[in-house]
């Protein structure tokens, strides 16, 4: 059943944070999110607190971005070249020409879902038959959705037609829902909407029915209660894959909403909620980072985030969040030509670095708190 949700109304553009400092906050939030959940990822809360007690900072010495950053900046790439005019063989070329027809190099930290993309591309497959693999579930496309709501700001539906038609090529079903859930609260989160809103922007864009919806909702219903309730209302007790979409979904936004938008308390709770640690602080902190601007990471964290070292994908090496995030988002005057670049630009490199009110119902419970 189609969602019958209608898009919340979100504030107009031009507010008080200015939209490229939403937008810088939005990008490097991700990374920095990215960054603090990476040791934590795969892990049960109580194997953490056995571990660090609670998690409070980076606790490696050389923190940085994995492949949810790497894929972040790749998507931030597509949309600076191609824009509103973005189609699944748009995607899938860049798939060839910068991963997949590439000698692999170094090509850790990738999941699932990128290797069954790639085998089928190397294949010979095409979207959307390339997306036809056994993980076509994960959270591979909402980690990197995020740019999408950066480009479309303030238009959740718009952000929600990019991500679907960039995750074309690598996912399916519950898979694309949880990435166009992501680029729709970042689009609205980028307008200045409140949390309350945000939320609401992310539910009316994929189906009522849907296990994303249904997680998303008992992960919101749930957030008052703190990260123990948020968890057990989202995770499969046993269930051994962490990446699913709707679970990693539901727990960012969950973070996202028990921390009323603070970036520093939405990105903690995150990572120490532990199963795919990573994705679910990255994303939160692309929504709280959207909300209160780039200023709002704290400078120890934002300072530790240099440009991509290309770990998961070497074409992506040198390349900023901040800098994607610059080609995103309008300059000064809010001008933007229809690619999201200056005129002539193609910025699509990989071997140089680039410059209202809604009620929750809640559901049952799923897992009792660890």
């Amino acid at each position: 059943m189609a969602s019958t949700a209608r898009t919340p109304s979100v504030p107009a553009l031009g507010n008080a944070i200015g939209l490229r400092e939403r937008a810088r906050g939005a990008l490097l939030g991700l990374a920095v999110g990215d960054a603090l959940g990476a040791p934590a990822e795969n892990m049960k809360p109580s194997d953490i607190r056995a571990v660090w007690g609670r998690i409070t900072g980076y606790v490696t010495d050389r923190p940085a971005g994995t492949d949810d950053t790497e894929y972040a900046i790749f998507s931030g790439l597509l949309l600076a070249r191609h824009g509103h005019a973005l189609t699944p063989a748009h995607v899938e070329a860049a798939w060839h020409e910068l991963i997949a027809d590439r000698a692999e190099g170094p090509f850790r930290g990738a999941g699932f879902s990128e290797r069954g993309t790639l085998e089928n591309l190397r294949r010979g497959l095409t979207a959307p038959i390339s997306a036809q693999h056994r993980h076509a579930w994960s959270d591979g496309l909402a980690m990197r959705a995020a740019p999408c709501g950066v480009f479309a700001a303030g238009r959740p539906d718009e952000a929600a037609r990019l991500a679907a038609v960039d995750g074309s090529v690598s996912h399916d079903g519950e898979g694309i829902y949880g990435g166009q859930a992501v680029a729709a609260g970042v689009a609205a989160a980028m307008a200045g909407a409140p949390v309350v809103a945000v939320v609401a922007s992310a539910l009316a864009v994929v189906p009522d029915d849907s296990w994303t919806a249904r997680s998303l909702r008992r992960a919101v219903t749930a957030a008052h209660l703190g990260e123990r309730a948020v968890r057990s209302a989202v995770v499969i007790g046993g269930y051994p894959w962490t990446d699913l979409a709707p679970e990693a979904v539901a727990l960012a936004f969950g973070a996202y909403a028990a921390a009323d938008g603070d970036f520093e308390q939405a990105v903690l709770t995150a990572v120490n909620m532990g199963r795919d640690a990573d994705t679910t602080a990255a994303v939160a902190g692309a929504l709280a980072g959207a909300t209160q601007g780039a200023r709002a990471i704290p400078e120890p964290w934002a300072a530790a985030i240099g440009p991509a070292r290309g770990s998961c994908l070497p074409a992506m090496a040198g390349h900023h969040v901040l800098d994607i995030a610059d080609l995103l988002a309008p300059d000064g005057d809010g001008e933007r030509d229809t690619a999201g670049c200056a005129p002539g630009e193609t910025p699509l490199r990989g071997d140089e670095p680039a410059p209202d009110t809604f009620v929750l119902v809640a559901d049952d419970t799923t897992e009792a708190p660890s």
